[in-house]
């Protein structure tokens, strides 16, 4: 089963061992459709939010992700670890594609700020100071 990560769960980021200790194998770096906003939420550790905006919204961009591929069981355990206000649906990728992936309730996005514009959260976190 394949699963698409937007932030934490980046190569190299605090919460990759969830992926790689289930035996998790990275298939792809892409990116999304131009039809996501990306916004900084307030969690420990830092994570990012993405939603799927209508096409041509202003502001909305094609966003760095993984695609993560885990056996069924994997993928259970690793599902069921994910904090609300994340959530697990659908993001379709820059080639038109889809995969289960990463998504942050609409409500969490609310006054969080929008870091659409870096592209990614890897790119996010090297901008931003400290």
């Amino acid at each position: 089963m394949r699963i698409a990560v937007v932030g934490a769960h980046l190569t190299g980021q605090p919460l990759n061992h969830q992926l790689t200790s289930r035996d998790a194998r990275l298939v792809e770096q892409t990116r999304t459709a131009p039809t996501y906003r990306l916004v900084a939420l307030d969690t420990v550790p830092p994570k990012p939010g993405l939603l799927r905006t209508v096409e041509g919204t202003a502001g909305a961009g094609s966003i760095e992700v993984e695609v993560w591929e885990l056996d069924a069981a994997g993928f259970g355990s690793f599902v069921d670890e994910i904090p609300a206000p994340l959530c697990i649906g659908r993001v379709v990728l820059e080639d038109g594609t889809d995969v289960a992936g990463f998504l942050c309730e609409a409500v969490a996005a609310e006054g969080a700020p929008d870091i659409t514009h870096h592209g990614g959260w890897r790119a996010y976190r090297a901008a931003a100071p400290g």
